[in-house]
């Protein structure tokens, strides 16, 4: 039978696409539907339909999954930042462990994997420090801030993401008070019209402190003085800035950074290690299981007291410094001067003299140094972009012949693809465990050992 839009259909799901869709068969036509769960009987809508597969949207569960569950979100279905809050946690992990032994297995070519089990969370919900929320009108014209629904720029209303922390609502509140008052609009992109385009908040969750950016398309917000009073209000306040972005981009920060009140960072602790986190910096989302993620990389580093690391995309120096508790010297680098800065002041905070920090591109800077100074590496860190590695920084880890290579990533068919080039040229995969860092969305982050062969 061919299908068509429009069509209702009633499908059993039987599986899970790595973006979190159901799959079903109508027929033995496969269609992916958002929102379901495997187990789950549901009567789907056709919304696109291809040649051999289709698209649906939910209409009605039928019969549910013993996975499923109701989402604890509102507009969980609308809002775009998570996918599996239909499912429950434990199969969520379970889906996420599947995921990246597909991936190793499927295109790195791993056969018969012995993973560690998921290291999960215990409450997987409130996790996040750190959030953007874009600034808009609804339909009404009214002020809104929240996130985009999936696959648009459609703001969807937050009152309290089950994500986040919840004195993000209060500073929503009081922003969107204050352009009420002072009668600012928001930016629409369409038009490159308005001031406000979003506002970025920080949470330090080991010293309470709070950073809030707003991003905006000009040079000052009128009423800054109100602003920051309103806002100073709330309990630890640290930083206010603004952020200018006059660029048409979907990219939300801008390069220019000028602080209305408080420190210019504010301080957060993995572990007992500190770090100055400020707008432009990159820090795990979730410190609860990035001390989980980086006690595993010192665990799988081995490090005794006398090595040389290098850490590649090493960001604000956050495993560097980690690194360099139980090594001889750490050499970090990342392509931001900013980070390296934050970096160098991270090592400088915390006491360590171990840590040298480069500016520069990882598939640059390591082959140079390698060349210049013939600097060994007992053992080097990779935690890449969702891209993955160059190839060009692959080939010198394999010229470099460090004894081991620890691979922190965000991506696993990334992963898997760089672990095929390194393990063909001289390495062993030895272990491998999935971090879920990213509770009720299909990300997963995951930590590798490869041992060199012969070492």
């Amino acid at each position: 039978m061919e299908y068509r839009k429009n069509d209702l259909v009633t499908i059993r799901i039987e599986d899970c696409s790595t973006e979190g869709q159901g799959i079903g068969k109508a027929d033995g036509y496969a269609v992916f539907v958002k929102d379901t769960v495997i187990g789950d009987l549901a009567e789907v809508r056709i919304v696109k339909a291809k040649k051999n597969y289709a698209y649906g949207r939910l209409e009605k569960i039928l019969e549910g999954s013993p996975w499923r569950q109701e989402p604890v979100c509102p507009v969980a279905r609308q809002c775009g930042g998570c996918q599996l809050q239909s499912m429950k946690y434990e199969e969520q992990l379970r889906f996420k462990e599947k995921k990246v032994r597909d991936h190793l297995e499927r295109i790195g070519g791993f056969a018969n994997l012995q993973m560690e089990p998921v290291i999960g969370m215990d409450t997987p919900y409130h996790y996040r420090n750190k959030a953007q929320f874009p600034v808009g009108r609804d339909r009404d014209g009214r002020l809104v801030a929240g996130f985009y629904a999936g696959r648009t720029h459609t703001i969807i209303k937050t009152d309290n993401c089950a994500l986040g922390v919840s004195v993000n609502q209060d500073i929503l509140n009081r922003v969107l008070a204050h352009m009420e008052a002072f009668s600012i609009d928001p930016y629409d992109e369409r038009t490159g019209h308005g001031l406000i385009r979003h506002v970025l908040i920080r949470t330090a969750f080991s010293t309470g402190e709070i950073l809030v950016c707003l991003v905006v398309n000009g040079n000052r917000v009128p009423g800054e003085k109100e602003l920051t009073a309103s806002l100073r209000e709330i309990p630890g306040m640290t930083s206010i800035s603004l952020n200018v972005n006059r660029k048409n981009t979907n990219v939300i920060l801008g390069d220019q950074l000028r602080i209305l009140w408080g420190n210019p960072y504010i301080v957060d602790s993995i572990g007992d290690i500190k770090y100055q986190i400020s707008p432009l910096s990159f820090f795990q989302v979730n410190p609860l299981q990035t001390v989980q993620l980086y006690r595993k990389a010192l665990s799988y580093a081995g490090l005794k007291g006398g090595e040389t690391v290098w850490d590649l995309y090493c960001g604000i120096g956050t495993i560097s410094l980690f690194m360099a508790q139980k090594a001889r010297k750490v050499l970090g680098v990342e392509i931001i001067d900013a980070a390296v800065e934050n970096a160098r002041s991270n090592a400088a905070l915390n006491g360590f003299s171990n840590a040298e920090f480069f500016v520069g591109k990882s598939e640059d800077v390591l082959p140079e140094q390698y060349e210049k100074t013939g600097e060994y590496a007992d053992v080097i860190v990779v935690d890449p972009p969702r891209k993955g590695c160059d190839e060009t920084l692959l080939s010198t880890i394999i010229r470099m012949q460090p004894e081991r290579v620890v691979y922190v990533s965000c991506d696993s068919a990334t992963l898997a693809r760089d672990l095929k080039y390194l393990c063909e040229r001289g390495y062993e995969l030895k272990k491998v465990c999935p971090v879920d860092m990213f509770p009720q969305t299909v990300h997963i982050e995951t930590i590798v050992l490869l041992q060199r062969l012969n070492s």
